[in-house]
């Protein structure tokens, strides 16, 4: 019956492009609205934990307040 067609010929694209906005604007509200759940399926899987582990382990702050806590010793 009635079929919609841009004439412009950029219209199309800028359709598109607009689409993908929106798509990636609500992804990324998403992922940070359920971020914990998202955290915890990532961690849940063992290579991904390590992998997280050993890249966090690179990052000096990151390993110094870790080593630091875990191998705390009281002195007399």
């Amino acid at each position: 019956m009635f079929r919609y067609t841009l004439k412009v010929k950029g219209g199309l694209l800028m359709l598109q492009r607009m689409i993908s906005f929106i798509s990636v604007l609500m992804t990324v509200y998403f992922l940070y609205k359920f971020r914990y759940r998202v955290i915890n399926l990532f961690l849940s899987k063992r290579l991904l934990r390590k992998l997280a582990v050993s890249f966090a382990m690179q990052i000096p702050f990151v390993r110094d307040k870790i080593v630091g806590s875990v191998l705390q010793f009281s002195r007399p």
